[in-house]
């Protein structure tokens, strides 16, 4: 009996590792999927905290959750081209103005690379520019933007009161590309998963 059940505990180990073989040899990259499998924690690692930074600011978790995927990958020591730090790549003119504004004396730009802090940096950013463009007729894409290029260029690209796609066609491509990603994850992160 017990070499019978052995029999089929290796028989079943066999099969289950036929079967990931056969999903990696049939990927285009069969590493990239590797990798994910390993990363796929630290996708969700810091729901909690988005979700408190959010509601905090009157935000979708999944929209912050969907920057926080594009500006980072969830990496929080994630330093960008032009300084910017953490979960939401927040910049150091952002950072300054986010202490000034809660009164903050002693800060430390090094400080966003805790993940609590940055979301609170970020998601309050992300919370004015969305209030600086409510009045338009959609405002997801001119404050996805705006946390992107700044203000003053998005103002540029919506000259004339231009809804959302005249301003995304006048946009650097950049951040057209940026926008994109952003609203196509945010529609992810709402779909009903299976």
């Amino acid at each position: 009996m017990k070499r019978n059940l052995r029999r089929l505990l290796v028989a079943l180990l066999c099969a289950a590792n036929v079967a990931l073989a056969v999903v990696f040899w049939r990927s285009p990259d069969p590493a990239y999927h590797a990798q994910r499998m390993l990363a796929l924690g630290r996708f969700s690692e810091h729901d909690k905290l988005i979700a408190k930074a959010a509601q905090k600011r009157g935000l979708d978790p999944f929209l912050v959750k969907a920057v926080v995927w594009r500006e980072s990958r969830f990496t929080t020591a994630k330093t960008g081209t032009s300084g910017e730090r953490g979960l939401m790549q927040v910049g150091e003119a952002a950072a300054r103005d986010w202490a000034a504004a809660h009164k903050i004396e002693v800060f430390v730009y090094a400080d966003l690379f805790d993940a609590k802090t940055n979301l609170d940096a970020g998601t309050w950013y992300l919370s004015r520019a969305l209030e600086h463009w409510k009045d338009r007729d959609d405002p997801i894409p001119f404050a996805l933007a705006e946390y992107n290029a700044g203000r003053s260029r998005v103002e540029k690209w919506a000259a004339g009161g231009a809804d959302a796609q005249k301003m995304m066609r006048a946009a650097a491509g950049s951040t057209r590309q940026y926008v994109d990603d952003i609203i196509r994850r945010h529609q992810r992160y709402l779909a009903p998963q299976p």
